[in-house]
């Protein structure tokens, strides 16, 4: 139970993958925004980048025994309860130390000793960001007090679908205030229209196949391309094509994704959770490529905005130099068109996920201190 005359103590679970980590720390911000005598204490492990990012944004970390989980029955299984007891003795010890009053879980193997440390002693709150829940959450959401998903039918009963909690430079970006600053810093052309290419940190073989495919009839459309091709996939562009009037800039990695938006009128990419979340947020219109590995996990991701008319599906096998033009080269060129799939676009996003979860976990201590 909070007690009132000292600051609200939040724990978040959501170490691992940046896919985990980014939501919980947008969340953090809000909090620390909203409630800055609040303390926001992160739990993680030594496995991931939870050493790197977690630190680097000002919050404490306090490491505890990884839980891996399979995915699907293995008989790795057979293991898990001896490895989730110890970590969950180190988790309550965490949670006695900082006092906490809500432990706010966002999946993968640190929210699971998280939910079990917290079930019947500190109050808990889930969040899902994947169209399909994992193992993680689906256990937390028995506990929870209560569940919030970025997208509907993530397989958890009762979750309030709020969004993913971004960054605040990608959830109050300004596009058309940031375009000029944006193109300049790319060394982009400062008019006509521009495609964002991006597969992630590593980069995407088949993104990369197909744009070099499309680059020549693109380039003849006045389409200018910003690729993020991943560290050792240079693209074969046309011979001088990086230097004819800086139609095709190509790099290993974007530092500075919110200028690649402000920068961008389309973008072609793939539809992991985060990167839909972010497209949708800032109103770019977009053609998602599914991994072609998996659950399907990601298809479902950019359901909700293919639907709002934001944007398309290709599948990988479908990917080819020609798709891309049929599916971008009269977007880009048609000021209309484009116009109503960034609103559609923008219509599906959620940028204000970080304090509306924020006002939940508010919400949940709230209840739980009036008791």
């Amino acid at each position: 139970m909070n007690d009132t005359r000292r600051p609200l103590s939040v724990v978040i679970a959501g170490g691992g993958s940046a896919g985990h980590i980014e939501p919980a720390l947008a969340f953090a911000d809000a909090v620390r925004r909203l409630r800055p005598d609040a303390k926001v204490t992160a739990l993680g492990t030594d496995r991931g980048l939870d050493r790197t990012l977690i630190p680097a944004r000002g919050y404490p970390l306090e490491l505890i025994p990884p839980v891996p989980l399979p995915r699907k029955p293995t008989p790795d299984l057979v293991k898990l309860p001896a490895k989730v007891i110890g970590s969950v003795r180190a988790t309550r010890a965490v949670l006695r130390r900082v006092e906490a009053d809500v432990v706010v879980g966002f999946g993968g193997y640190v929210a699971l000793p998280a939910y079990l440390a917290a079930r019947g002693r500190v109050p808990i709150v889930v969040h899902e960001a994947n169209a399909r829940a994992g193992l993680a959450n689906r256990v937390g959401a028995r506990f929870a007090r209560r569940v919030a998903a970025a997208v509907p039918d993530s397989g958890l009963t009762g979750a309030e679908v709020i969004g993913i909690p971004l960054r605040r430079e990608i959830a109050t970006l300004d596009r058309q205030a940031q375009r000029a600053a944006a193109r300049a810093h790319f060394g982009l052309p400062a008019d006509g229209p521009v495609l964002l290419v991006f597969g992630g940190s590593q980069g995407a073989r088949s993104l990369n196949r197909a744009v070099a495919e499309a680059y020549d009839r693109l380039a003849e459309a006045g389409i200018a391309v910003l690729h993020a091709h991943g560290a050792g996939n240079q693209v074969p562009v046309p011979a001088g094509a990086a230097s004819a009037g800086g139609r095709y800039v190509g790099l290993p990695y974007l530092e500075r994704m919110d200028l690649a938006y402000a920068a961008a009128d389309a973008v072609l990419c793939r539809c992991g959770a985060m990167t839909v979340a972010e497209v949708s947020s800032v109103g770019l219109p977009a053609v998602y490529v599914p991994l072609p590995h998996g659950n399907g996990e990601q298809a479902l991701n950019a359901g909700p905005v293919v639907r709002a008319g934001g944007g398309s599906l290709v599948s990988d096998a479908e990917l080819t130099g020609q798709r891309v033009c049929d599916e971008l080269a009269g977007l880009l060129t048609d000021p209309v068109q484009l116009a109503e799939m960034s609103a559609a676009a923008r219509r599906s996003g959620h940028a204000g996920a970080d304090e509306a979860l924020a006002n939940l976990v508010f919400d949940v201590v709230g209840e739980v201190s009036r008791r």
